[in-house]
């Protein structure tokens, strides 16, 4: 699956258009990007968690010539599955569908407040 069709996806499910189903995928992605600068852990229930790990420096090698290179620290992404996704992976099942959005209705978009 790319971006492009996870944002189609979203399109359908939410019957919204092109472009405001591609800024919900950007909102979501930017915010787990922004979360793991900070070193925030991201956990969604049912699916996984994302973190970040230190990788230390160490001493690599080029593959064409075989010369030593210094391989600097970094810190790098870790997607852990959940419990509930490795089992849905490996039952086979589909997954199940997404909540369907709550519109109220246009006639009457709040519930009025008693006077």
């Amino acid at each position: 699956m790319t971006k492009a069709d996870l944002i189609e996806d979203v399109a359908k499910a939410g019957e919204l258009n092109h472009k405001d189903s591609e800024l919900i995928v950007e909102t979501v992605f930017d915010g787990i990007i922004k979360s793991l600068q900070r070193g925030e852990k991201i956990e969604i229930r049912g699916f996984g968690s994302f973190r970040t790990r230190q990788r230390r420096a160490r001493v690599g090698r080029n593959p064409k010539t075989g010369e030593r290179v210094e391989v600097a620290a970094k810190t790098i992404p870790y997607f852990k599955p959940s419990r509930e996704l490795k089992n849905l992976i490996n039952s086979g099942q589909p997954a199940p569908p997404a909540p369907a959005a709550e519109n109220p209705s246009p006639a009457n978009p709040t519930p009025s407040m008693p006077a």
